[in-house]
């Protein structure tokens, strides 16, 4: 399976890690505010960052395997995309993120990703 996609912010990553799950569903909302955890496919990545992170510093992209998740993955679609968007219903226990790296915008301010 492939992997899927989280954008957090470094400091709310470091507090997961210290408490051995993630309980951040998106910029502002977390899991219990939204009831799942964004996520992306590869593709999806950069599209979700200049959406919603287009003014943000200090980011990290986790790269998780499905695999290892202990919470439910649903891939689901959202209104005005073609792909559906993976998400996990529950909280992301850290174990499951296989790589996690600096995700900082380029000088104009946008974003890319690819894999």
């Amino acid at each position: 399976m492939d992997p899927i996609y989280h954008i957090a912010f470094a400091a709310d990553w470091d507090r997961a890690v210290a408490v051995g799950a993630y309980r951040i569903s998106t910029r502002g909302a977390s899991l219990e505010d939204q009831g799942y955890i964004h996520a992306s496919q590869a593709h999806q990545v950069a599209l979700v960052a200049n959406a919603i992170y287009r003014d943000a510093r200090h980011l990290v992209i986790l790269t998780i395997d499905p695999e290892r998740l202990r919470s439910e993955l649903r891939y689901e679609k959202m209104p005005d995309a073609d792909d559906p968007f993976p998400h996990i219903y529950g909280p992301l226990n850290t174990d499951a993120v296989v790589r996690t790296e600096p995700f900082e915008p380029d000088a104009d301010g946008t974003f890319a990703f690819s894999r």
